[in-house]
């Protein structure tokens, strides 16, 4: 069975190591934190202490790997560079980079992957050609919408007296379960050399989502900035399903925002 190895055992990484695991893959997984050693290799991970803005301290080992998931909620594009370097040097062949849909600018439309003209001022572009640029590996880049799910309720989000603005906006959010079902479905179908976005099918107004998510966490609901121009994206999901033939375990947020 192949190994993968994670960059980034957090509230993404870990259990998604736990669901390769259960997979059968040999899994090797990073994390910055020294405590976190000792439970990463009680649940069959291999772990590394590693950090992308010191990686001449690093064990090379963990790039001894055929799949390599970067998962580092990170900008730091000089860090990115020096692991690129690295996968460049390895016998990696295939990499999955988890990036973000605000890479997007809000433009008040239906946005698709091919909608270049839709592309925000975000450094995480450039991280992604980063990726894309290695010559002898297969690079998906794979665009979360916003991250919910497990321990990360969204209607913990907000302290007392915090002003959402646009309230009648979209959101486009995605659901843990549907995180790591994704990434193992590209893995299992082989689906490299590609870029995704990946959110739920429904998309709430913030209205509607931040309402309901603060009443099931027992806060009072945030203070919301009428009469303010919309502005918003719709990211569509259209690729990521026909692709793989993915049906979302979770389409509707607000339902999934009671799990």
């Amino acid at each position: 069975m192949q190994t993968i190895s994670i960059f980034g055992c957090g509230w993404l990484g870990e259990p998604l190591a736990e669901y390769l695991l259960s997979k059968g893959f040999t899994i090797k997984g990073s994390t910055t934190t020294v405590d976190k050693i000792a439970s990463l290799k009680e649940k069959g991970i291999t772990p590394y202490l590693m950090r992308l803005d010191n990686l001449s301290e690093a064990d090379f080992s963990f790039f001894d790997t055929d799949i390599l998931i970067v998962n580092i909620p990170s900008k730091d594009y000089i860090g990115f560079k020096s692991l690129t370097n690295i996968i460049e040097g390895s016998n990696i062949k295939k990499v999955l980079f988890v990036s973000s849909t605000s890479v997007y600018k809000d433009n008040n439309s239906l946005i698709f992957e091919h909608t270049l003209d839709s592309y925000s001022d975000s450094p995480l572009l450039e991280i992604e050609d980063l990726f894309t640029a290695i010559q002898k590996v297969d690079t998906t880049i794979l665009r979360f919408g916003g991250l919910f799910g497990g321990r990360r309720k969204p209607g913990n989000f907000f302290s007392a007296g915090y002003k959402v603005s646009q309230p009648d906006a979209h959101v486009n959010m995605i659901h843990l379960d549907d995180c790591i079902e994704i990434i193992y479905q590209i893995i299992d179908k082989n689906s490299w050399n590609q870029t995704y976005n990946a959110c739920a099918d429904l998309h709430p107004t913030k209205r509607m989502f931040y309402t309901k998510a603060t009443e099931i966490v027992g806060k009072p609901a945030p203070n919301f900035i009428e009469n303010e121009p919309i502005s918003f994206k719709i990211i569509s999901n259209d690729k990521i399903k026909k692709s793989l033939n993915y049906k979302f375990k979770h389409e509707d947020i607000i339902e999934a925002l009671e799990l």
